[in-house]
């Protein structure tokens, strides 16, 4: 399914790279960024360092903050580091973003920039033989510390050291994209968890500039906060496009559907269950092998769920098929639900990874692909769910009998459970 594609994406139209990056002035932010740097002070900054920004307390934060003005000075314009202490981290937090900036090595420089924390993407000299070991004959502009995704450039696009870089950083879930000078050297390569390899990196986190024993210069920072439906779009084409996809939804009224199609409602564009009713609304089409891809939008609290390989006889979904929760699990009321309770999650037989949801209202997209016994959840671009259903249902976490479980085919829908929950452009690939 995933792909890389050799081009920007839409949203980054052809001939915006060169245009800015010939035309961007250190003094004004490319259409639609803001500075990062005010150009003359360290506001709006703070200390970091290689550290899980699970664990960082306040003592430990303050520690790093002390130490910044040290090592760091805003000078004619430039963010200027010794090379020593602490990162010079961004106080503000990103989610999905698109950043710029400019970067300036001594020879043998060794830097990076962290993103939502984590590292990085790695900056160094190319002609640093002492360094080739690890890697820096390969260029500048990589994700260094990725141990099962590419973790080096496409190609060397490096200036020479003491000539300024310039370099537009696009990361939409997890999946990073890295212009230097005008030369793509990463597409779309996924960034793992440096903290927690089990889990998806972080959905929101600081930017850190880091630098490792040499004067390191930064200038011209901008970032624009990509909105979520532009996102929703860059990840579709990401994952593949929409080559094959058909809608299961015509946008206007639940023609093609079955089942509880009392309780549930079209409302501008989208599938809604309507408050206080119920009931598992399925397509008239059975699936075998398939992707669906979706955005949904939960209430505070929302309960609902993804039929999969549901049997038109009714029955409970997550036992007469494969129920996958759609759920408000940051809701106070849901504190001490069971991990399999969890949003993505396999109802009663695989847990799912929380954290990846966006706020209450917010449209999220979701991609689940079910091949034969394997089910991928994807949430707004991060696996979230993993799980192979001839494994799990041979010791069910819930410890009940889930005989839809070993279903081949069924029909696809949702499982109300009272709450307004709304999808929206629902699209099935056979497989």
């Amino acid at each position: 399914m995933l792909r890389r594609s050799s081009l920007i994406p839409a949203a980054f139209l052809a001939g915006a790279l060169v245009a800015l990056s010939l035309a961007r002035g250190a003094d004004a932010p490319p259409p639609g960024f803001e500075p990062l740097f005010d150009g003359a002070s360290l506001a709006g900054w703070q200390g970091g360092s290689t550290h899980d920004p699970r664990n960082v307390t306040a003592e430990q934060q303050a520690a790093w903050d002390r130490e910044v003005p040290a090592h760091w000075q805003a000078v004619d314009g430039q963010l200027v580091s010794d090379g020593h202490g602490p990162h010079l981290a961004t106080r503000r937090e990103f989610g999905d973003f698109e950043l710029w900036v400019d970067w300036n090595l001594a020879p043998r420089g060794d830097s990076g920039i962290y993103l939502r924390g984590c590292p990085q993407v790695q900056l160094w000299d190319p002609g640093n033989e002492e360094a080739h070991a690890n890697g820096s004959d390969k260029g500048s502009g990589a994700l260094w510390n990725n141990a099962v995704h590419e973790r080096f450039p496409l190609q060397v696009a490096d200036k020479p050291c003491g000539e300024w870089n310039r370099m537009y950083v696009r990361m939409v879930g997890p999946y990073v994209t890295v212009v230097l000078n005008d030369v793509k050297v990463v597409d779309d390569v996924i960034m793992e968890n440096y903290y927690d390899r089990k889990l998806p990196v972080f959905p929101r986190g600081t930017i850190h500039l880091q630098t490792h024993g040499s004067e390191t210069r930064f200038r011209s920072l901008y970032v624009r906060e990509i909105p979520h439906a532009e996102a929703n779009a860059l990840l579709a084409e990401i994952r593949g496009g929409e080559v094959g996809f058909q809608d299961l939804f015509n946008g206007r009224d639940l023609q093609g559907w079955r089942g509880a199609v009392n309780d549930y409602e079209a409302v501008d564009g989208a599938i809604r269950c309507r408050a206080g009713r119920g009931g598992t609304l399925l397509t008239d089409q059975e699936f075998a092998d398939f992707a669906v891809r979706l955005e949904f939008q939960l209430p505070p609290g929302g309960n609902n769920g993804l039929a999969i390989r549901t049997p038109a006889a009714g029955g409970d979904p997550a036992f007469a098929g494969v129920e996958l929760q759609v759920l408000d699990d940051d809701a106070e009321k849901y504190a001490g639900i069971e991990p399999y309770q969890a949003h993505g999650s396999a109802y009663g037989l695989a847990a799912a990874h929380r954290g990846y949801l966006r706020p209450t209202g917010a449209w999220n997209y979701q991609e689940v692909v079910v091949r034969g016994d394997a089910i991928d959840v994807h949430l707004n671009g991060y696996l979230i769910l993993s799980t192979n259903l001839a494994e799990v249902r041979q010791q069910p976490l819930d410890g009940r009998e889930h005989p839809g479980a070993s279903r081949a085919a069924g029909h696809f829908g949702f499982c109300g459970h009272g709450d307004p929950v709304a999808f929206r452009r629902i699209r099935v690939k056979p497989l």
